[in-house]
């Protein structure tokens, strides 16, 4: 998932995906573990998508305490 489509969710919308993407993120370990992974790279883009939602998360609370001081 793109930053782009990330910073128009809302933050229960990206609370949500993160739990989701985790959530795949551990069938993917698994399923690696096991040797049943079909697509690799995906491991790859969820942990990717785990860290851009994180990046978000952590921006807007930054910038949620800025405005309030």
């Amino acid at each position: 998932m793109k930053t782009k489509d990330l910073k128009v969710q809302s933050d229960d919308q990206m609370a949500t995906q993160l739990g989701e993407m985790k959530r795949e993120q551990f069938n993917l370990r698994f399923q690696a573990a096991t040797g049943q992974l079909e697509k690799p790279a995906r491991v790859r883009e969820v942990r990717r998508t785990i860290a851009r939602i994180k990046t978000l998360q952590t921006q807007r609370s930054t910038a949620a305490a800025q405005e309030t001081k």
